[in-house]
């Protein structure tokens, strides 16, 4: 009897185990799908709710607490994500170097300046174009000149169409041919002459026009003054490719050569960088200095780049094939860099990680990023600060 009576007690007590057990695996079950039903707003995590809704301090829409994204995970939803300007890339091996940054200056490309000159002797009686800085279109009037020896030469071309039309042989046609690239060469345009020719009429003030569009650098004579024959007139600038001057010293001039493809940055533009060909090194260093001249080539077929405007010509060199990320991605703060990666469920965490070789546009992560993981590479300060924030809460 007694040995039945204890054999009750056990099975009662196993009973009771079995339940208590089973009760408190429900309530936490229970509890862990209450807490997957929990929302929080991602910029003020001391909004929790169990519902979906909005944010009563600043209007976001909820987010559903993920608790296997960790305690200092971030979550954001597609929409929060564009207004941040949140954005990720898979991480890969790239080249990377250090860079020697040198200041420089843009100037006009010299190989595409045009110099007009006067091709024959007269006085200046109208200057079109006064102003230094001006655009010019070509074809447009620049000067209007009174020239004796034009003069003579459109009569002796009059004449030898005259005697042309009278006389029907080859000889004066040759006449003909020969004045008319006398006028040529001193500078009357196609239409001139053929205006010249139709209405026979000779004209002591002659109108001459640019030889190419581009900006007025120089204007070297006044309306009245006499001019002889090859006097300067003006420089016209073409402003279709520009160059980047920089001096360096001789243990810079080691990273650069003639030929080379680099990235010029211009402080007055919008552009980050862009890219330009070495066209010039300089043989010797200038005189009473230890510095030589670089001169870089760029392209500006839209003309936003302007002679004077300031720049940066960027030397990359010691480069290696390594994981690296954009600058921006890297978060630096009193513990150390980290950067943030997007996990497969749709959190961010943050990571801390050691770098290495960096220059103005990429850093090498040594250790604590794998290739092909997702890294904010714009908006990482906000999810920095978020982070801040949500610890102290």
């Amino acid at each position: 009897m007694k040995e039945y009576n204890m054999k009750n007690r056990i099975l009662l007590f196993s009973l009771f185990i079995y339940l208590l057990l089973s009760s408190c695996n429900k309530k936490e079950k229970h509890q862990h799908q209450a807490a997957k039903d929990q929302y929080t707003c991602p910029m003020h995590p001391q909004i929790i709710q169990d519902k979906p809704g909005t944010c009563p301090i600043c209007g976001m829409d909820l987010v559903k607490v993920n608790l296997n994204a960790g305690q200092h995970a971030i979550m954001l939803n597609q929409t929060q994500m564009k207004l941040a300007n949140i954005t990720t890339t898979l991480v890969r091996f790239q080249n990377i170097g250090n860079n020697t940054i040198l200041t420089g200056k843009l100037v006009a490309d010299e190989t595409q300046t045009e110099v007009i000159s006067s091709r024959v002797q007269g006085r200046i009686e109208v200057l079109y174009i006064k102003e230094i800085g001006q655009q010019v279109k070509q074809g447009q009037a620049l000067y209007q000149l009174y020239s004796e020896n034009l003069l003579t030469l459109q009569q002796e071309y009059v004449l030898a169409l005259k005697q042309a039309e009278a006389i029907k042989e080859d000889r004066y046609q040759w006449f003909v041919a020969s004045a008319e690239k006398k006028l040529t060469l001193f500078g009357m345009t196609k239409s001139q002459i053929e205006n010249l020719a139709k209405k026979k009429v000779v004209d002591s003030r002659i109108t001459f026009y640019a030889p190419v569009s581009g900006y007025i650098k120089n204007v070297e004579v006044s309306e009245g003054q006499y001019i002889s024959e090859g006097s300067l007139l003006y420089r016209i600038e073409k402003l279709d490719k520009l160059w980047m001057e920089a001096e360096l010293y001789p243990g810079e001039a080691q990273y650069v050569k003639t030929g080379d493809e680099i990235n010029v940055s211009i402080t007055d533009s919008d552009q980050n960088s862009i890219k330009g060909r070495v066209t010039f090194m300089s043989p010797e260093y200038r005189k009473g200095s230890q510095v030589m001249l670089a001169r870089v080539e760029i392209k500006n077929a839209d003309h936003k780049f302007l002679p004077g405007m300031q720049g940066n010509i960027i030397l990359t060199h010691s480069g290696k094939k390594a994981i690296a990320v954009p600058v921006d991605a890297v978060i630096r703060d009193a513990s150390g860099n980290h950067i943030w990666i997007l996990q497969k469920d749709g959190s961010f965490i943050s990571r801390k990680v050691k770098t290495g070789v960096e220059n103005s546009e990429m850093v090498e992560i040594v250790e604590g990023l794998s290739e092909n993981e997702n890294v904010v590479i714009t908006g990482a300060y906000l999810l920095y600060s978020e982070s801040v924030l949500k610890k102290r809460a």
